[in-house]
């Protein structure tokens, strides 16, 4: 419906039917939800990329040309001790995101292949 009066003073306004907040939405998605189960798990991984240490490791460990690192070469990058790096290494781990394989007496850490993938994957493909 039109206002009345001087158009060039007064606006054009337009009455509208209400529209549901489901029709304003984006298009319906034919996904199913995340199960409960999955969605515990998946939140479990994300608390523990939740620190930017962690988020740091990651990055320095794939940028190592060999992939992979010695807890001695992530300490002073990071700024942290070896028991608070390795602490943070034991949460990636348990995530399913780092792998630890003892050699002698140091161990070396490296992403789990696919581990990323498959996180982002369990958000898009639910």
């Amino acid at each position: 419906m039109w206002e009345t009066g001087d158009m060039s003073t007064t606006p054009a306004l337009i009455e509208t039917a209400p529209v549901s907040a489901a029709a304003m939405c984006c298009t319906p998605s034919n996904r199913t939800p995340i199960e409960v189960v999955q969605a515990e798990s998946l939140a479990r991984t994300f608390r523990a990329l939740g620190d930017p240490a962690r988020i740091r490791l990651i990055s320095l460990v794939t940028a190592n040309p060999a992939s992979e690192a010695c807890v001695c070469d992530l300490t002073e990058p990071l700024g942290l001790s070896q028991g608070t790096v390795s602490h943070h290494l034991k949460v990636l781990i348990d995530a399913g995101i780092f792998a630890r394989e003892k050699r002698g007496t140091w161990a070396y850490y490296r992403l789990v292949p696919g581990a990323l993938d498959s996180i982002a994957g369990s958000l898009l493909s639910a």
